[in-house]
């Protein structure tokens, strides 16, 4: 049964909602104002339309005036995140927390309005800064965070705790696009080049990469029963990781997609034989020392590889011989590109990135694509141009 307080031409409509785990009464209130002009009837209509609206909210738990945004995040991270998604993307979630937190956690769930998010996020893409490096923030990085809090709304509207997400009429201003670097052909070949002074364990890696389009995490999940011999084909089955708490882990694929087959050529699987046979070499001179993980990316006792490791050897690699460093997820960018120029169409591309829709390999290269685009109608009108062919008869007649 509802409590309402007059107070001048407002109202108080105060309703319990139980007990906490201390046996302790909790009220929910809510205050509605009378618009001028009203009648004492329509006064009177009007609040017991609003009192059995209130009591019907906190009934079905809507109504939130004690939970601030942080420690509900917080539930929604342990309860939702944790529990469905990969370990990655808890980590990344969990970092999102260190900027958003500190703007967001201390306010209510139920008061937080589109314009507290909107000012959040204009404030990062103004005075975000990477804390590694002090560069301003990405616009992906940016929309990382908006989709962090309108998932944690999200969350509490299927929970029956809010009815609106505040997050859907923000906006993220587009910036100018940043062209991903990739690598040149030239460069590739004369990369591979120089590779062949380098150990396999570094060979093998940047040559899988360039050949197979793999994700970092998919390369260093590779185990060696992944590899059909007989018939050159190399299957993504699981992805090795690294957080500061857990180390380096092991874990699923990105998506259902990722896990993929493909066929090599007689180059890559003779690498890969002369990896494995001198890891066999090193686990011989090592004996008990050396831990049996199956992995073909490992250190120097057979234990999986941090994922960083290749990232600055190939650094090191690429100062030492003068050549530019791209990172080594442009080597799969450099992939797909030669893919697409070759003429293969996106559903195909798609799938031999893993990615799980069309629609994100299109969102990706989409300039890559329309260059592709453009090429083979120059090809087609190049062919068609009835006038040059005509020319070029003539020219062959008069001589």
């Amino acid at each position: 049964m509802a409590n309402v307080t007059k107070r001048g031409n407002s109202y108080r409509i105060r309703v319990s909602c139980g007990y906490d785990v201390n046996g302790k009464q909790v009220f929910q209130a809510r205050t509605w104002k009378a618009d001028p002009g009203m009648t004492e009837r329509q006064i009177k209509k009007e609040l017991d339309r609003q009192i059995v609206l209130f009591e019907e909210e906190c009934k079905h738990g809507r109504v939130t005036s004690t939970i601030k945004f942080q420690t509900f995040a917080d539930q929604w991270l342990e309860e939702h995140v944790k529990v469905t998604l990969r370990k990655s993307t808890y980590d990344l979630e969990k970092k999102f927390t260190y900027r958003i937190y500190p703007a967001l956690g201390h306010l209510r769930l139920d008061k937080i309005t589109s314009r507290d998010v909107q000012k959040f996020i204009n404030d990062l893409l103004a005075n975000g800064r990477n804390r590694l490096n002090g560069k301003p923030l990405s616009r992906k990085t940016v929309i990382h965070h908006l989709s962090f809090i309108s998932n944690v709304f999200n969350y509490a509207i299927k929970m029956d705790m809010i009815s609106e997400n505040p997050c859907t009429k923000v906006s993220v201003p587009k910036g100018e696009k940043k062209e991903k670097p990739i690598y040149t052909l030239e460069e590739i070949q004369h990369i591979f080049k120089l590779l062949e002074k380098e150990a396999a364990r570094y060979r093998a890696f940047i040559v899988l990469a360039v050949y197979g389009g793999y994700r970092r995490g998919e390369l260093l999940g590779l185990e060696w029963k992944d590899i059909d011999w007989e018939n050159s084909v190399i299957s993504i089955r699981r992805t090795s990781n690294y957080n500061v708490t857990n180390g380096t882990y092991t874990d699923t694929t990105k998506t259902k997609k990722s896990q993929r087959s493909t066929k090599f050529p007689p180059i890559v699987m003779d690498m890969l034989r002369e990896l494995k046979a001198d890891q066999a070499k090193e686990q011989e001179q090592l004996g008990d020392q050396w831990t049996e993980t199956d992995r073909l990316f490992v250190t120097w006792n057979g234990l999986p590889i941090h994922p960083n490791t290749h990232y600055k050897w190939f650094r090191s690699f690429c100062d030492k011989n003068k050549v530019r460093f791209c990172d080594l997820h442009s080597l799969r960018h450099f992939h797909a590109s030669l893919l697409i120029f070759s003429g293969v169409d996106p559903a195909a591309v798609s799938a031999d990135l893993g990615h799980s829709a069309i629609s994100t390999t299109t969102g990706i290269y989409v300039h890559m694509f329309q260059e592709a685009q453009a090429r083979t109608s120059d090809i087609i009108a190049n062919a068609l141009d009835f006038s040059k062919a005509a020319d070029k008869a003539e020219e062959k007649k008069a001589s």
